[in-house]
Parts: structure tokens; sequence; C-alpha cells
């Protein structure tokens, strides 16, 4: 793997975003809505309910920006990929001395500087905004994120190797595929408040760990550690698995000769 090709591959897709700075406004301002109105609903409730529960609501403002920290590492992988194809570049890229493993890497890096953007405009708005501090969950919030990060990445992955596999009609895959999890994954409520029949299916994915640790962390101030455990386990295995769908599509629209047909419509 040469890290020199990664870095360029990185640059090509930062360009992107200097030449252009209207790419910024999906990076930032999507972000700062779902924050607003989070962030209102949860003034309301607070100020709509008796103070112990009033406390818990701002479990929403964690869970908020606890996704959009794997909602943008999924987003650095299939945006890239379709930046790509918008722009007429895939062909090239292939062409190109590029091995998968350092165009994927390139993506990764990407997705972290978008979640880095992010994390940080969210978390100053919700501690003016809000007086919500981020960092009450002290050093947790480390393998908080890099597991969702994990995952996020494995939802790109997977969303690219659709959108290769069914062109560029299936596009939308890239924005609707971490919302096929959200609501199985507890964001914003317990796990236990889910209906019996979909709490199995909850702890099947790695995201369900995470955001019940920060509520119990935010809660107690510790948390379980196989909560940590598990979620890093199940990465690991959606992250092969993912790494294998990806180059088993890959090398499919090649040995058909879709990849030129897709990357010339």
């Amino acid at each position: 793997m040469n890290f020199q090709t990664i870095s360029a591959l990185v640059l090509r897709y930062l360009f992107l975003y200097t030449r252009t700075p209207m790419r910024m406004v999906e990076l930032v301002f999507w972000p700062v809505v779902d924050l607003v109105v989070w962030g209102n609903v949860t003034v309301f409730i607070q100020k709509n309910t008796n103070p112990e529960f009033g406390s818990y609501v701002l479990f929403f403002l964690g869970g908020m920006i606890l996704w959009d920290i794997m909602f943008r590492a999924q987003q650095g992988v299939a945006i890239s990929f379709l930046e790509d194809v918008w722009t007429r570049n895939l062909l090239n890229i292939f062409v190109a001395p590029v091995r998968t493993i350092e165009y994927v890497s390139a993506t990764f890096i990407v997705g972290l500087l978008r979640i880095a953007v992010t994390a940080i405009v969210l978390s100053l708005i919700s501690w003016f905004g809000y007086s919500f501090n981020v960092f009450q969950l002290s050093w947790w919030l480390i393998p908080f994120f890099l597991n969702l990060m994990l995952f996020g990445w494995s939802l790109g992955m997977i969303s690219t190797a659709l959108i290769l596999r069914w062109g560029q009609a299936a596009e939308s895959l890239a924005w609707a595929i971490p919302f096929f999890f959200q609501p199985v994954v507890a964001v914003f409520y317990n796990v236990n408040d889910m209906p019996a029949w979909s709490q199995p299916i909850a702890w099947c994915f790695p995201p369900t760990y995470i955001f019940e640790g920060m509520r119990e962390v935010m809660k107690t101030g510790s948390m379980n550690w196989n909560y940590l455990w598990y979620a890093a386990a199940l990465n690991i295995v959606f992250m092969a698995l993912a790494g294998w769908l990806f180059l088993w599509i890959l090398n499919l629209t090649r040995k058909r000769g879709l990849l030129t047909k897709f990357a010339t419509q």
C-alpha cells in the first residue's frame, strides 16, 4: 500500500471543497439544523417535565451528536465515490496505478476529516446554545467515536457497493442506508423501551452498545466494559463483510464491463 497514492487521493477530494465552497453547506448546514431542532425539543421537554426527568432528555443531544459521527463517516466514503462519478473521474482513478485498498483508505481519511469539522461545530453550538458539554462523556468519548466511525465506514463501503451494482439510479442509497439502521440502534431511547421483538435485532449492531453506553455514562459516570468489547467485535465482523462485499461487487463490475458503462453514464 502506497501512502503517497492515498495522500494524493485525499488531496484530490479536499480540493473539491476548496474550489466549491457550496460543498461545505451539506457538511455544516444540515448537522447544525439537526442540532438546533433537537436542542429546541430538549429545552421544551425540560421546561414542561419534572426536574428529574428533565436531566435525561439531554440524551437527545448526546445521541444526535454521536449519530452524526457515524453518519459523516459513512458519507465520507459514499460521497467521495459519488464525487468521482459526478465529475466523470472514476475511470481515471481505476486506470491509474491505484490499488483498491489505497482508494478506500483515502475515502476513510476524508470521512475522518468530515467528522472532525462536524463534531467541532456541533460541540460548540451545543455548549453555547444548550449548555450541553459533550466532553462530560470524558475519555469514553474516544472509544465511542472510534466505534461509530468504524461502523460508518462499513456502511459507506456497503453503500458504494450497492451503487456500483445498481448504477446511478441507486445514488439515493448514499444518504438512505444509515437511516435504515437508525430505528433499531437505539439512538434516542433505551433498548428496553423498544418493542420486544426488535430488541434482539438491536443488539446485533455496534452502535446500539455505544448509544446505550453513552446514556449509562451520562447517568452514572461509568459504563459496562462489555459494551465496548461487543461493539468492537461486531465492528470487525461488519468491516470484514463490507470489505468483502465491496471487493466482490467491484471485481464483478470490472469483469462484466459495467464499470466503464457506469462511469460514462
